[in-house]
């Protein structure tokens, strides 16, 4: 099933299939890792939902929720 990072629950995992958005902002997600195949792990999310804290690629990165409805992930099943 594919989901925005947006819309993910805390503790929530899935994989990277679109990095939507142009320009600065799509080159500014490609430059902290957030690219297609990259494995996101949800964290925390802010009281208000604004930013979110993500595990990508072995390290921790903050996302406004303006950057996070740009990434469609598949949700990997609970295991």
């Amino acid at each position: 099933m594919l989901k925005k990072l947006v819309e993910f629950s805390i503790g929530e995992t899935g994989l990277i299939k679109k990095v939507e958005g142009e320009g600065r902002l799509r080159r500014r997600l490609f430059d902290m890792g957030v690219t297609p195949g990259a494995t996101v792990y949800l964290r925390k999310k802010a009281p208000l939902g604004d930013p979110l804290e993500i595990t990508i690629r072995g390290y921790e990165l903050t996302l406004r929720k303006s950057e996070a409805e740009l990434v469609i992930l598949e949700v990997e099943d609970a295991k």
